[in-house]
């Protein structure tokens, strides 16, 4: 029987998120399966991966074929790292003992990296708000002198009216008087 670790689709019309399942490759996508081993969730960023990484490295080992996505996700997880270091071993070019330490170094580089990777996004995201509220605050400047502005001219015409009507009253109130 040959055997496919696989995607398997759930969740709503364009929210999707998957089951990595071990299959038989003749089985249908979301049919029937021999052991769920993890879950795939592409909406969240970044995306969540959970996996059971001695599962998903047993069913490598005993041959399972993984298919284009799921080699992705493996890969970035480490899952095919180590089996391609337990070769190694098999093959005498290195120990147990090196194999956990060349796996240790490469999980604390991938941690680091995803750690610097968070820290730009934060940083850019602080920058992206800070450039935001300035343009905000200048966009509320321009507007208040515009409608300071428009005031002064407002008060400005009133005053121009009042002083218009005030002469015009003087007379006819001298006229009244005589």
């Amino acid at each position: 029987m040959a055997t496919k670790i696989r995607l398997q689709r759930h969740g709503r019309k364009g929210y999707a998120f998957y089951k990595i399942v071990v299959a038989d490759s003749r089985a249908p996508r979301d049919g029937r399966f021999i052991e769920r081993i993890g879950s795939y969730n592409p909406n969240t960023n970044p995306a969540t991966i959970d996996l059971d990484f001695d599962r998903a490295l047993y069913w490598l080992q005993v041959g399972a074929q993984p298919t284009d996505t799921t080699r992705s996700i493996l890969s970035k997880e480490g899952v095919c790292l180590k089996k391609h270091l337990l070769e190694g071993v098999k093959k005498g070019a290195f120990d147990e003992a090196a194999v956990a330490v060349k796996f240790q170094n490469w999980l604390k580089e991938k941690q680091n990296a995803a750690q610097t990777l968070k820290d730009k996004t934060r940083e850019t995201a602080k920058a992206e708000a800070k450039a935001r509220l300035e343009a905000e605050k200048e966009a509320n400047k321009a507007k208040a002198e515009k409608v300071a502005k428009k005031k002064a001219e407002l008060a400005a015409a009133q005053a121009t009216q009042q002083a218009e009507a005030t002469p015009e009253e003087a007379p006819a109130a001298e006229e009244k008087a005589e």
